[in-house]
């Protein structure tokens, strides 16, 4: 080494350990930063497991209590409820989403008693699981989505889940002017303090498949006219941008896994926190790969919960949740 000049360089140094590495870790992955997806369904008796997503089922009333319970006690930040009406109960309107005794006001009821003060209850705000056709809105006579027309009908979807305790909202349908339109209705009705989560950046993916087995879809054709173009960047940060201008409390990217680019243009574009949605078919393909001995299933789950966040998600809805926070934990 010559007078004045730096000593050799050694990173590697810090990776010597596994304590060296902990101090060091630039991201982190805490229990309160994750969100559990979780479905009910009112025509079952027991709880039905999906084939296309390994470990995930289609909750009772009563099993729901049960895993409310189990979200809690590992410390995760909230749970993300997901209804599933009978097909008898799907109409064009999907009228199931606003009444006040349907599966899911019903089910956000039990899981608010349940939960108490432990973690945040929220609800998706979509009609897509309600409607005969599967689409996230009102049809049109000619078949297109009516965007002022499922405007309506998220204003009174959005009051009966806030009267059924809902203290968060999940605005997923990605109809122009949603926030907004949902956020004057609730002021109205005096529910200022319920809070709104806008899916600002959802993209048409191929990665939703097992979500619909979830919750029984009966969509056909598909969700490309309102959907985002998996190609473009820039139109996602626009309507994360707008989304916050039109009272968004935080805003979602979904999928997350093949977006980390949006994850990361969005946090820097908005004031507001960005979470990300580590959707069914990124579940899937680590669950399929891992039971094929292809991947180390523990490390994929949390190298890829480490992205998420390293892009700079500051929650994550993700069907690992209670398992990787009771991992975290050392439970």
């Amino acid at each position: 080494m010559t007078s004045g000049s730096f000593p050799e360089v050694r990173p590697r140094r810090l990776r010597s350990t596994p304590a060296l590495r902990r101090l060091v870790a630039e991201t982190r992955v805490h229990p309160a930063q994750l969100v559990l997806p979780l479905f009910v369904r009112d025509d079952i008796v027991e709880p039905a497991p999906l084939q296309s997503m390994p470990g995930v089922v289609q909750h009772t009333f009563d099993s729901l209590r049960g895993a409310i319970a189990d979200a809690a006690e590992a410390g995760i930040g909230g749970v993300m409820l997901f209804g599933v009406p009978a097909e008898s109960a799907k109409d064009a309107l999907g009228s199931g989403a606003t009444d006040p005794d349907g599966v899911l006001n019903a089910a956000t009821r039990i899981a608010v008693e349940e939960a108490g003060d432990a973690l945040v209850v929220q609800t998706d705000l979509c009609l897509d699981e309600f409607t005969d056709h599967g689409h996230c809105g009102v049809l049109a006579p000619d078949g297109s989505v009516d965007n002022d027309a499922s405007l309506d009908r998220y204003r009174d979807m959005a009051i009966e889940q806030a009267r059924a305790g809902s203290q968060l909202l999940g605005l997923s349908g990605m109809m122009d002017g949603q926030t907004a339109a949902v956020r004057a209705a609730l002021d109205a009705e005096g529910f200022e303090n319920v809070a709104l989560l806008a899916y600002a950046a959802k993209y048409a993916s191929a990665f939703y498949g097992p979500f619909r087995e979830a919750v029984g879809s009966t969509l056909r054709g598909d969700r490309m006219s309102y959907q985002l173009d998996p190609a473009n960047r820039r139109e996602g940060v626009r309507e994360a941008v707008l989304d916050v201008a039109e009272g968004a409390d935080i805003v979602m990217v979904k999928p997350a896994m093949s977006y980390l680019d949006l994850v990361s243009d969005v946090a820097a574009a908005v004031p507001v926190p960005v979470w990300a949605y580590q959707v069914s078919g990124e579940y899937a393909m680590i669950e399929a790969a891992a039971a094929n001995g292809w991947i180390d299933r523990d490390r994929a789950i949390l190298e890829t919960l480490t992205s998420i966040r390293r892009a700079g998600a500051e929650a994550v809805l993700t069907y690992w949740a209670v398992e990787v926070a009771r991992t975290l934990k050392g439970l």
